[in-house]
């Protein structure tokens, strides 16, 4: 017999001894392997070329933080942009757009240290950066700020007063060219429209009453007392056309209109020409310094849309403007200085606070009249204004004429923060009572002329006795202050036909000229005064010449 193999079991389970390693299945997957790092210059070359601040962050990342739902990042992010901006100037011309784009979205954003942090950049922004750069950008930086200035929020519409300085130091041709909405916005700064619409005193209408809001951190005082610093501000931008006027004005070489057919007449000695001492100028605006007086005004470079100075930009807009205004204003007048007693008083005095308060509502007032001078229709404004507000103006502004300031009693201190100490800063720097009386009696006489003397007379004889009165008392004026004051004598002096009127005037203006230790501004000013005075309206006006 032969003998059987012996099979094998299938799945004969393998016995291990102890301490022997377990082999591995024949079927197991090897895992292991090895690495190398591949290094791509290239993949990092464009984030490296971008500048980054002292938290390794770069402009784009910067501006994507500004969108974040957290205030802290966005409030981070603003103040991360500007260091990057003052260690890397070369980062706002190449990324001006975003950097505009964003930071103008911020203005009503609904936290206050956001903005805060937006105003600072935008301050930090504005000196390094021309009108030519951020002139295309600027309309939109105009629709930012007229929304926040617009705001519900009473915190936001501070804020934008803040933006709108910064614009006005370093942008006003621009902010012109805009203004038109943002006078509109001052409107409703510091008023609301009435439910129902009424007619005032003498037909006016009076659409708009003045606002008071007791949840604001300000008093209503306080709070228009910035609204109209603002607004006087953007106002003297406007009238900046015209310094040329002003300048002859205050040198006192106002010339009458030429009679007809001696227009462009000129004396030439042949001799002198043939001999090449004295030039013909063929042509009317010929010379080394022409000016032509046009009506003309070409187009803005940077289109400021339908609102472009709509407000004042002609005649009927600028009238219905203040229609709007001026009731507003004489409301404010009369909450700095309200009635004190029936009887009026000479001198009276007036806390700092209203002084100031009252002196931008005059100011303002002052800045329309110079803005319907650069109209076509000038007498028909004067008019317009005597026949509407004359009698306002006499009630409120010369019942306690001339103001002083009254003495400041002392208080505990307290503690100021920064922003209160710069609109303290601002509005402490345009106190003065002298300006104040002297801009009462600059629109006063401005709204008076010869055929209405006799009418005016109580009112002119009160300037008249203060300026006499500061002319002779000796008192320190400033070049400014003296400017205005020998003005308001030019302006007198040519309305009224009285002898004896004119020479108590003119004796008050010599005995300041006579008085030791003048500066020289201020002696340029009167000898210029008298220069014009006598050597051309000697003839024209018998009462001077004598």
């Amino acid at each position: 017999m032969t003998k059987k193999r012996k099979r094998p079991d299938d799945f004969q389970k393998i016995k291990f001894k102890v301490g022997k390693k377990k082999l591995k299945p024949n079927n197991v997957t090897e895992t292991s392997f090895k690495t190398k790092a591949i290094y791509v210059p290239d993949q990092l070359k464009e984030n490296g070329t971008l500048p980054t601040n002292n938290r390794k962050l770069n402009v784009k990342e910067l501006l994507t933080q500004l969108h974040h739902y957290n205030a802290g990042v966005k409030q981070g992010a603003l103040t991360g942009l500007k260091d990057l901006l003052a260690q890397h100037s070369s980062v706002i011309d190449a990324h001006l757009s975003s950097i505009v784009t964003e930071v103008a979205a911020v203005f009503t954003d609904k936290d206050s240290a956001v903005r805060v942090a937006a105003v600072r950049l935008l301050r930090f922004l504005a000196p390094r950066t021309s009108e030519e750069q951020i002139g295309p950008f600027f309309p939109l930086i105009s629709a930012h700020l007229s929304s926040a200035m617009t705001h519900i929020v009473e915190g936001i519409q501070e804020d934008a007063l803040k933006v709108l300085d910064i614009l006005l130091d370093h942008y006003p041709a621009l902010l012109i060219d805009h203004s038109g909405v943002l006078l509109k916005n001052f409107v409703e700064l510091i008023s609301h429209q009435k439910l129902s619409k009424g007619l005032g005193k003498g037909g006016k209408a009076s659409a708009w009453m003045l606002s008071v809001n007791p949840d604001r951190r300000f008093t209503s005082q306080q709070w228009h007392l910035s609204v109209l610093v603002r607004l006087k501000k953007l106002l003297s931008a406007l009238t900046q056309g015209m310094k040329r006027e002003e300048a002859e004005e205050e040198a006192f070489e106002l010339k009458e209109l030429p009679k007809p057919g001696t227009q462009g007449a000129s004396e030439i000695s042949w001799e002198q020409l043939a001999t090449k001492q004295q030039s013909v100028h063929l042509y009317e605006h010929s010379g080394s310094q022409p000016w032509v007086n046009s009506q003309f005004k070409l187009r803005s470079l940077v289109d400021g849309g339908a609102g472009s100075e709509g407000a004042v930009a002609s005649a009927d807009s600028l009238k219905s403007f203040m229609q709007t205004l001026l009731p507003l204003m004489i409301e404010c007048w009369v909450e700095a200085c309200p009635p004190q007693f029936g009887v009026p008083i000479h001198g009276s005095k007036v806390d700092s606070d209203s002084m100031l308060l009252m002196q931008q509502v005059i100011s303002i007032i002052q800045l329309l009249w110079k803005r319907a001078l650069q109209q076509d229709e000038t007498c028909q404004m004067r008019s317009w204004l005597r026949d509407g507000y004359l009698e306002d103006f006499k009630h409120h502004f010369m019942k306690h004429f001339p103001y002083s300031v009254q003495a400041a009693t002392k208080q505990k201190k307290k503690k100021i923060s920064k922003s209160e100490k710069d609109d303290a800063s601002l509005f402490t720097d345009c106190l003065d009572h002298d300006m104040l009386n002297l801009t009462i009696c600059q629109v006063m006489v401005a709204l008076t002329s010869a055929p209405t003397l006799q009418q005016d007379t109580a009112w002119l004889e009160k300037i008249r006795y203060f300026v006499t009165e500061n002319l002779e008392d000796g008192s320190i004026l400033t070049p400014k202050q003296l400017s205005a004051m020998v003005g308001l004598v030019w302006k007198l002096v040519h309305i009224q036909r009285s002898r004896a009127a004119t020479e108590a005037l003119l004796k008050a203006v010599y005995s300041r000229y006579k008085q030791k230790g003048l500066a020289l501004p201020v002696r340029t000013v009167l000898l210029k005064f008298f220069s014009g005075l006598y050597l051309r309206d000697s003839e024209t006006n018998p009462h001077i010449s004598g």
